[in-house]
């Protein structure tokens, strides 16, 4: 059974014509896919060292399977990366509500330090405390 979805898709997929897309191995008649062959296989690598898919690069199962084991072995032996580090510098985020982006308001530390301010009041406080006791001593 298909949904409402598949049905309204399926006669625009009849009517569309795509090309297949060739394999390099065939292209360069490459028989034996040897994990050695590292120019080879860097065609099927991403730049961030994933290997591609079958859509992307045209090769058949077999040839996606072959291919798939060679770059393991590769990484093993230490002939192609597991990774790459890709040094981008992402765009920060847009500004909210459209707005230029707004002043902020000091922050504490750059404001006047409240902790002085305490400190002279409790300080303050037991000054007078001082001055009860010396008092209530006195008489």
């Amino acid at each position: 059974m298909t949904s409402k979805k598949n049905k309204a898709r399926a006669p625009r997929e009849l009517n569309k014509k795509f090309k297949k897309k060739t394999s390099v191995l065939l292209t360069d008649k490459v028989e034996f896919v040897d994990y050695k062959d590292v120019n080879l296989l860097q065609r099927f690598v991403s730049d961030r060292s994933k290997i591609r898919n079958r859509r992307v690069t045209g090769n058949d199962v077999q040839q996606q399977r072959d291919i798939a084991n060679a770059i393991k072995n590769a990484r093993e032996m230490a002939l192609l990366p597991y990774s790459k580090r890709v040094s981008q510098t992402r765009a920060g985020r847009p500004p909210r509500d459209g707005d230029e982006r707004r002043e902020r308001a000091p922050r504490r530390d750059d404001a006047t330090p409240k902790s002085d301010v305490i400190v002279d009041q409790v300080v303050g406080a037991d000054a007078d405390r001082t001055d009860d006791a010396d008092e209530a001593g006195e008489s």
